[in-house]
């Protein structure tokens, strides 16, 4: 019996940390859709630098650099939305586009 007890202790903690993993996702949803007055606005812009990656005949790879783009991100954790999170565009403002 102290298999089943262990294991039956074992599901609910992990049926706590889902709980609590979902409910902190619908808390960052619910602040970014409700209009609240606050101090930030919950959007964000970040430059991203595009770089076309061309394979040449002879194995090496030409880069090109295109225009930066304007992308929008969202001030939280997790991505909402469609847009991804500003920390995670800010660390990857580097994009390579293989052609």
């Amino acid at each position: 019996m102290p298999a089943a007890r262990a294991r039956n202790v074992a599901l609910k903690c992990l049926a706590g940390a889902v709980a609590l993993i979902i409910l902190f996702y619908l808390g960052e949803d619910l602040c970014l859709r409700v209009p609240i007055p606050r101090s930030r606005n919950p959007y964000g812009t970040v430059q991203i630098k595009s770089m076309y990656a061309i394979p040449e005949k002879n194995q090496k790879t030409e880069f090109i650099l295109a225009d930066p783009q304007t992308a929008t991100c969202v001030h939280s954790v997790l991505p909402h939305l469609g847009y991804s999170p500003c920390w995670y565009l800010e660390r990857k403002k580097l994009q390579q586009i293989n052609e």
